[in-house]
């Protein structure tokens, strides 16, 4: 898989696409890049998370009790509610379908990065939004 720099991932995805190039450069010392083997679990239901991870290519199958829920894509966000609030368990199980390319951030990093640039707080409450409000519709029709 190619490697690219940070920023230019970064811009390729939506949650980073309102920032400018001077953002993004801030936002990529933050971030750590990584390359995920298919089959290789990233997140673990009911474990503690540490870490949350941009998908900037390939795809994962997201579990909940061994049924596939959702996929996760280029530009998904996971594991962030984790850096939200560090007492929640991981809710889903995410494991990687192909190989991947992420980026990966701690929670020290995520508070620096939302201090610094709090359109990303909003975009990842946005999708936080959506998220309850397709598990509303599953579960109350």
């Amino acid at each position: 898989m190619a490697r690219h720099s940070k920023a230019q991932l970064l811009a390729n995805v939506s949650l980073f696409s309102g920032c400018s190039t001077k953002e993004l450069d801030h936002i990529a010392g933050l971030v750590d890049q990584s390359e995920v083997a298919a089959g290789e679990t990233l997140i673990t239901a009911g474990g503690m998370g540490r870490e949350a991870f941009v998908v900037v290519s390939g795809e994962a199958s997201v579990t909940l009790d061994d049924t596939v829920v959702g996929t996760a894509g280029p530009g998904s966000v996971l594991g962030e509610m984790s850096l939200l609030d560090a007492t929640l368990r991981r809710s889903a199980t995410v494991t990687a379908t192909t190989a991947m390319e992420v980026l990966v951030i701690g929670p020290r990093e995520f508070d620096a990065l939302i201090n610094a640039h709090p359109a990303v707080l909003r975009g990842i409450a946005s999708e936080l939004a959506r998220r309850l409000h397709a598990a509303d519709t599953r579960l109350l029709g």
